[in-house]
């Protein structure tokens, strides 16, 4: 049986997504079936069109469009609940997956927009062969614990500190 690994792309800096990404359509070049679960971020995005063209590729997201600080309690339960959501589906379809990205799940925990527990009992529970990838900032301890490889991306320097927004193609 193949055995599937956990990855952890954490940090401040630019490139856990990207990192996820390059691996999914690594996997699917291989013939391997992927699903990309991107949480908190419903704005286009270059690599989601790219993603949902892989004919192997399954992606799913909210429709998550603002920073939690920005959000309304009404809005943050409608997230959560959707984000929850999200996450059902994908525990339901890990057994018939080969790799389970979750973009983003981090923040979506650490900014309470996502039930943990469900979480941690599919880390505990999670199918031998699915290799999942999950991403974001500040992992819990028992992420990190769960984690067979754990990379830690650290802002240097970033173009966002001199008033450089987000450009399409390159960071959207």
């Amino acid at each position: 049986m193949k055995q599937g690994l956990i990855h952890l792309y954490a940090g401040d800096g630019k490139g856990k997504t990207t990192a996820a990404v390059g691996l999914a359509v690594r996997a699917e070049g291989n013939g391997l079936r992927v699903w990309f679960l991107q949480f908190m971020k419903g704005r286009t995005s270059g690599e989601i069109s790219v993603l949902k063209q892989l004919p192997g590729c399954t992606v799913r997201r909210g429709s998550c469009t603002k920073f939690s600080f920005q959000m309304t309690e009404k809005e943050k339960q409608t997230v959560k609940s959707e984000q929850d959501s999200l996450l059902q589906e994908a525990v339901r379809q890990a057994g018939l997956t080969d790799l389970l990205i979750l973009d983003e799940v981090l923040s979506a925990v650490q900014t309470g927009l996502l039930s943990e527990e469900p979480l941690r009992e599919f880390l505990k529970n999670k199918p031998a062969h699915l290799e999942l990838v999950m991403t974001g900032r500040d992992p819990k301890p028992y992420m990190i614990e769960a984690a067979d490889y754990y990379s830690e991306i650290v802002k240097k320097k970033h173009p966002f500190d001199q008033g450089i927004t987000a450009r399409k193609g390159i960071e959207e």
